[in-house]
């Protein structure tokens, strides 16, 4: 594959986590007693303009597989050339699968939670979980990579997106399970998922943009490219 078609590929990556923040949060703001603090991205899916969110969880999916296929060009072979672009790719699968198995009501929005969990709820709920794993482990597996080839500062940077939002989201879950099925009072729930979803998006974008600016390697010069 030539650069020019591998870059178009690698855009999506920018692309993606960009568009998928700012509708999530115009959407959020115009939302009547909807509260980017406390409530779920998620719950922008239910009501009468729900689509709009539904369509950006399948929008971000569609770009995610198409960066980790870019990816997996711009990597070639060595660590993580593999595991990477995979974790990403399930990533993507599963945003798009998050669209249309829309959750239930959360801490209180749009309306009480329901006490028997519906099917669409239940998968959609598994399913995040998920993408909340895999977005932090290709960070942490593509860390090896980039320690091996001697990008400078981005091992440490991975392994800190990796940590940080995988910490956050355990802090998410205990936010929404302290609910205990209720409105959660003020709690920054909200906060607390949005945090790890833009560490993981501000990592792909800058990995998308680094890789676009790589250059044909030379011989033995570090890149991702090479070896």
């Amino acid at each position: 594959m030539n650069r020019v078609n591998r870059n178009l590929l690698l855009l999506s990556g920018v692309i993606g986590p960009a568009l998928f923040a700012v509708v999530y949060s115009i959407t959020g703001a115009l939302r009547p007693g909807y509260s980017a603090w406390h409530h779920t991205i998620s719950t922008l899916s239910l009501g009468d303009h729900g689509w709009i969110q539904i369509a950006n969880f399948i929008l971000y999916g569609i770009l995610t597989l198409v960066f980790a296929t870019g990816l997996r060009h711009a990597l070639r072979g060595g660590p993580g050339a593999l595991w990477g672009p995979i974790l990403l790719a399930v990533a993507g699968l599963g945003l798009i699968a998050i669209g249309p198995y829309v959750t239930d009501p959360v801490l209180g929005y749009p309306t009480a939670t329901p006490a028997v969990p519906s099917a669409d709820g239940t998968i959609h709920n598994l399913v995040s979980l998920i993408v909340f794993i895999v977005f932090p482990a290709a960070a942490l597996v593509l860390a090896r990579r980039f320690a091996r080839d001697q990008w400078r500062g981005w091992a440490p940077y991975s392994i800190a997106t990796g940590i940080l939002s995988i910490a956050f989201v355990l802090l998410f879950f205990t936010a929404v399970t302290a609910a205990g099925g209720g409105d959660g009072g003020n709690s920054p729930a909200g906060m607390l998922e949005r945090i790890p979803t833009l560490i993981i998006g501000l990592w792909q974008a800058l990995l998308a943009l680094r890789l676009m600016n790589q250059t044909p390697a030379t011989a033995g010069a570090p890149s991702l490219t090479t070896r």
